[in-house]
């Protein structure tokens, strides 16, 4: 682009926002005496893309920024796109977390909604992102809007879109919502009603404390086993965010009221001023909770993200310098899915398959312990794309056809759902049925390190790792697609000293075993293989969506035998791992 188209598109931009503040930050940066050392190249580079997450990015003026008029000219769209497919009349759940501008987007999302005539149902405050998609089914709304950014760092915010079903959006709605917006009118003619007369007309209607009661009182019921030591001391974190008052009170009416909030990450604040980047998986994340949890003697620590969708878990460990070793996404979630396979079968009836087959999902990258677990207990094991709105659908789809009964579905990226309360991620019930599971365990006399050992003893020893490779520009673009076409038309059927027993590509939906049999994939389309190996472990490559680099998943089951330490085990199971690892890299490369 030159810099005089540049610069028309600028203005024209400008001039057709609605938002005082974001014309001053075009005209600013027009009135730069070299327009080349701003971002201002960037902000018009592009739009930002509606998919199956919505919208996501940085805060700013510009059609490649988050801003009022995308905001707008987006639910614009969604509004049509309701209207052609399903009728606006059941209405529309917004929500929003505490980032900069999210109450804004949110009203403004309200309030073009009501002059499309489509009832917008408003929270009245912040809330968490598993409230929202509960209050979308609860309501019996058409679709639902969640205005947070996750975990992404404080000059990030987003736009989530929900269906009526309480899921996030798949295609091919997402298709259909972008071709919608691409047909909508400059941000200053979008037309809005005024907040306050849309209210006073019902067109707005503002939702209170009453549906976090339900909820709260839902997730309390989720619980499958009422005795325990519930006095453990538990130290929790929202970092920064919206998940604090309704955490605490569901572990508090469970019965866990030895709960301290980490002080200076308790308010929700979109600065988010203690920490870098607020996911509990990133290193530093924690440090406070640590501290406080030293402090306490505490018997748990967990931590949601900002939006209080994931769940962070951490327990006392002598041989780690915090005092407490951190979980990853994989262990947390088979220490759930195991639970819920042996507790909660019996007191919820799943096990009768007069009501359904039990049913327990997880994301194709995340580790493949689970299923063996699940078919050792009789339970039905599958696997979706990555993303949790797969795993919603996916769930509800078994239902339909097949009459299974969900019990539990999970991703490796601290992402946990129990049975059919949220069809989305909810870090506020997992942390309830992660505090039960511990507190169980100690009366049972023994630590949720102990079991989980106890179940790699008993499943074998599953490890995990991630091997990214990144190219620059469009010939590193280029070669990482090339990797690709190489590893499927021709995959390996050995890499290193072990044999690939079957190759899923995802893309062609095919399962092709070594002895040339095939099978079809009932996933939908997508640039991924996996190479499943004789030993159990199984190797994930697919190109990244949002950079130039290609991920390598890498799981590695390591059986052990009686005699075996866990350290002498994890030992042997870092060898395989990097023997493993290094020979796919070296193929793929």
């Amino acid at each position: 682009m030159s810099t005089d188209d540049l610069v028309t598109r600028a203005r024209t931009w400008a001039e057709q926002d609605p938002d005082q503040e974001t014309q001053k930050e075009i005209e600013t940066l027009l009135a730069a005496s070299d327009l080349a050392k701003t971002d201002l190249a960037d902000r018009f580079a592009g739009s930002l893309e509606f998919g199956t997450a919505g919208l996501r990015g940085v805060i700013g003026a510009g059609p490649n920024r988050m801003n009022r008029a995308v905001v707008l000219k987006t639910t614009w769209g969604l509004a049509k796109y309701v209207a052609e497919t399903s009728g606006p009349e059941r209405g529309t759940v917004i929500g929003y977390d505490g980032r900069r501008m999210s109450r804004t987007f949110a009203e403004d999302t309200a309030c073009v909604l009501a002059a499309q005539g489509n009832p917008a149902y408003l929270f009245d405050d912040v809330v968490p992102t598993p409230l929202l998609a509960f209050a979308v089914a609860d309501l019996g709304a058409t679709s639902g809007v969640m205005v947070t950014a996750s975990h992404n760092p404080p000059e990030y915010n987003g736009y989530k879109a929900y269906w009526g079903n309480g899921a996030q959006i798949i295609p091919p709605m997402d298709v259909g919502i972008a071709r919608a917006i691409e047909g909508a009118p400059p941000a200053k003619d979008v037309p809005r009603m005024d907040l306050a007369e849309a209210k006073r007309l019902g067109r707005v209607r503002m939702i209170g404390k009453e549906l976090e009661e339900k909820y709260v009182e839902a997730v309390v019921a989720l619980g499958v086993r009422d005795e325990g030591h519930r006095d453990l001391c538990i130290v929790y974190t929202p970092m920064h965010g919206v998940g604090d008052k309704l955490t605490r009170l569901a572990l508090a009416r469970a019965g866990f009221t030895n709960v301290t909030s980490v002080p200076e990450q308790q308010e929700p604040d979109g600065a988010f001023p203690t920490v870098e980047f607020p996911n509990p998986e990133e290193k530093g994340a924690m440090d406070l909770a640590f501290a406080l949890a030293r402090s306490k003697k505490a018997d748990l620590v967990v931590a949601n993200d900002p939006d209080a969708d994931r769940l962070a878990v951490a327990l006392p460990s002598a041989s780690s310098e915090t005092g407490y070793v951190q979980l990853t996404g994989n262990q947390v979630g088979v220490l759930l899915g195991h639970y819920l396979l042996t507790n909660g079968l019996r007191t919820r009836g799943a096990a009768d398959r007069s009501r359904g087959e039990p049913l327990v999902l997880a994301s194709i990258v995340s580790s493949p312990m689970l299923g063996h677990i699940a078919g050792a207990l009789g339970a039905r094991y599958d696997e979706t794309l990555t993303g949790f709105k797969w795993i919603a659908n996916r769930a509800m789809d078994l239902k339909k056809s097949e009459g299974l009964r969900f019990v539990f579905g999970y991703e490796e990226a601290l992402g946990y759902t129990a049975f059919e309360l949220v069809r989305d991620k909810d870090g506020i019930s997992a942390a309830l049925l992660f505090a039960e599971l511990t507190s169980v365990l100690r009366a049972e006399g023994t630590s949720v390190l102990a079991h989980l050992e106890e179940l790699y003893r008993r499943y074998g020893l599953f490890t995990s790792s991630q091997v990214n490779l990144t190219r620059k520009g469009a010939s590193g673009v280029a070669e990482l697609r090339a990797i690709m076409a190489r590893l499927r038309a021709k995959p390996p059927w050995r890499i290193g000293d072990q044999e690939v027993v079957a190759v899923r590509d995802y893309q062609a939906q095919v399962a092709t075993t070594k002895d040339g049999k095939t099978s079809v994939l009932s996933l939908p389309k997508s640039d991924v293989l996996a190479f499943e190996l004789a030993s159990g472990s199984r190797v994930i490559a697919r190109p990244s969506g949002t950079e130039p680099k290609a991920k390598f998943y890498f799981d590695v089951r390591e059986p052990m035998t009686p005699e075996d330490t866990m350290v002498t085990a994890q030992q042997r199971a870092n060898r395989v791992m990097k023997a493993l690892s290094d020979a796919f890299v070296a193929i793929a490369v």
